[in-house]
């Protein structure tokens, strides 16, 4: 049962509809991991175990009546705690929304999930209001990386990538704005798709959309293997009706990409804080892997890209972060984390007045245009992640390892799509993942790009060593 565990969650549909296995038998191995692996790890906030063997056991009864089998029939998937499920509490891990009422309908994209066959199982942990690096808050407390539990699996979406990476769940939904689906990712060793902003909806996520914050954030799918990313993204596409800022844009097909056409980018260095010596060498490696698949890779970084970090903080705390006080005084969070504490103090150099925040467009108007113009002359770019594998807990305010994660904040200031998929393994047995950014509305280059990358985990351990 640990075997099927590692494959992924479009393998598993398909053995459901042959009939190798049951949902039920499928459901119920995930739930029995959540139950192994969740008092080391703390990923999961809430199993959704009865409503679960209540889909599973519908879903089997549609295949013994011989009804048409979605994509994702029978599979179960993980929502993080930012993202409403129906008849569940959305907390987004902070104390004003702790004893809020349950949420009476599905976010878009799970309701799009569960409209593809696929089945909750679990809501996952994250930081105070989603404001960390690293998944803790006052309610859940902390979640640990499943290589090392005396470190981080990342955040805000940090739960989710700890869960999928240790075999509870073989994909799910996390949010990022500033590398909150692709940080877990490399910390934990598993794939996401941070897409282009205005490619998916939004609606039913916790805080909702809105403000000068909205252009850098997106919904994205988070799995073990890069495969399910291909499946998933075709679901979650489309207008709601609800969300404005969805842009009804073609998706193409990953595997139509014309691979021996693609001018790719690589760097190492953003300018801003310098890697280790082993993720260097891993994103080395996979440009060099490229070479003989694609029409050239060439060693070259943007050329404002050393402007990602402090725009990125612009961007958020353009009041020094008043806004974000305001809202957790008023959904009554009268204490909060010392990690969103954390972030909150970086953002006081930031305040300006209307002046200073027109400069701040200006610049941001500059950066893009810079990134467009780099964009013509490639047509995807590889990156570290961040600047180190997962770091002790505790650790990711520190202003040095802080800064390693303007290598995720460039696609959110830029607004293009980012996947990363992990490639190499430290000296001391961490995941490293490899970003893969492209142009606006390319994520069909980003997952053909990771897909060809994508470590060999097919006879790894589950993580915790199960």
């Amino acid at each position: 049962m640990n075997r099927l565990l590692t494959l992924s969650g479009t393998k598993q549909a398909e053995l459901i509809r042959e009939g190798s296995i049951s949902s039920t038998e499928l459901v119920a191995a995930h739930l029995a991991r959540i139950d192994e692996v969740n008092p080391k790890l703390n990923a999961v906030v809430e199993t959704l175990r009865d409503s679960a063997l209540r889909d599973a056991e519908s879903v089997d009864r549609r295949r013994a009546a011989g009804e048409p089998m979605r994509p994702l029939e029978g599979v179960p998937f993980s929502i993080k705690d930012s993202i409403q499920v129906r008849g569940t509490v959305c907390s987004a891990g902070t104390l004003g929304f702790q004893h809020a009422a349950a949420s009476v309908e599905d976010a878009t994209l799970v309701a799009r999930l569960r409209d593809a066959g696929a089945i909750p199982i679990a809501r996952t942990n994250l930081p105070d209001l989603l404001f960390a690096f690293e998944s803790d808050n006052l309610i859940f407390g902390r979640t640990n990386n499943p290589y090392d539990l005396t470190r981080t699996s990342g955040g805000s979406s940090g739960g989710e990538s700890a869960l999928i990476a240790a075999g509870g769940s073989p994909l799910g939904l996390g949010s990022d704005a500033a590398g909150s689906v692709r940080l877990p990712a490399h910390y934990c060793g598993i794939a996401s798709q941070k897409p282009t902003s205005g490619r998916l909806a939004r609606t039913g996520h916790v805080p909702a959309a809105g403000g000068w914050l909205e252009m850098v954030w997106q919904i994205g799918p988070m799995a073990r293997r890069v495969e399910d990313l291909w499946t998933m993204m075709p679901i979650l596409l489309g207008l709601d009706g609800r969300d404005r800022t969805v842009v009804p844009m073609p998706y193409s097909d990953p595997s139509l990409v014309p691979m021996r056409d693609l001018r790719v980018a690589y760097f190492t260095n953003n300018g801003i804080a310098a890697v280790d010596a082993d993720t260097k060498a891993v994103v080395e490696a996979a440009a060099k892997a490229l070479a003989s698949e694609v029409r050239s890779v060439e060693e070259c970084r943007p050329s404002r890209i050393e402007e990602t970090y402090d725009l990125e903080m612009k961007m958020i705390g353009p009041d020094g972060g008043d806004g974000l006080r305001d809202y957790l005084k008023d959904i009554g969070s009268t204490r909060t984390h010392r990690l969103l504490e954390g972030w909150l103090s970086k953002l006081e150099r930031y305040r300006t007045d209307i002046k200073g925040f027109a400069d701040y467009w200006s610049g941001l108007d500059k950066f893009r245009e810079s990134m467009y113009a780099f964009g013509g002359r490639f047509d995807a770019v590889l990156s570290p992640v961040a600047s180190q594998p997962a770091v002790p807990h505790g650790t990711s305010v520190d202003d040095n390892t802080f800064r390693g994660y303007s290598y995720t904040m460039t696609y959110n200031v830029a607004g293009w799509p980012a996947a990363v998929v992990r490639c190499g393994t430290s000296k001391s047995g961490l995941p490293i993942g490899v970003q893969i950014a492209a142009n606006p509305w390319r994520e069909d280059i980003t997952l053909a790009l990771a897909r060809l990358l994508e470590m060999d985990i097919s006879e790894c351990p589950l993580a915790l060593g199960a």
